[in-house]
């Protein structure tokens, strides 16, 4: 459980929700007035009318819809976006046209699903060598056939 909280201007609007009792994701709705257009090729910052505190240890992912992404080339451009635990402002969704067409974005239309998540709370420490691995330094398709 965490804290969330509509703006002002959102209060018509639904709290984030699941579609399904075991899905992992929360949808996020659009708080836009009217329309907007997200022209082919372009992206666009949608507010979506909520702030959420997370307890320590935690970290909300901003991700996209799969349907949107299918159907109209439409998907978060930072995904995952991550929203830290001391965030405390307005959930907004950067979304971005890989479509062929315009994509309108109505108010209450959803836009992107929220996952809550926990993250290890590590302390870096350098050192001068690491430890050896079966994977060794190998980079970018090194686990492949070879």
């Amino acid at each position: 459980m965490f804290l969330c909280k509509r703006t002002d201007d959102a209060r018509d609007l639904p709290l984030p929700t699941r579609q399904t009792p075991q899905a992992a994701g929360l949808d996020l709705y659009a708080n836009v007035f009217g329309e907007t257009v997200i022209k082919k090729g372009e992206r666009t910052l949608i507010p979506t009318g909520i702030k959420i505190a997370l307890p320590y240890g935690y970290e909300a992912q901003v991700r996209p819809r799969s349907g949107l992404a299918l159907h109209f080339g439409v998907t978060v451009l930072n995904t995952p976006g991550t929203v830290d635990a001391d965030y405390r402002g307005e959930l907004s969704v950067l979304l971005i046209n890989l479509g062929d067409e315009d994509y309108t974005v109505r108010r209450g239309d959803r836009i992107a699903q929220l996952i809550i998540a926990r993250v290890g709370m590590i302390e870096l420490i350098e050192t001068h060598e690491l430890p050896e691995s079966a994977r060794g330094d190998g980079g970018y398709g090194s686990t492949g056939d070879k």
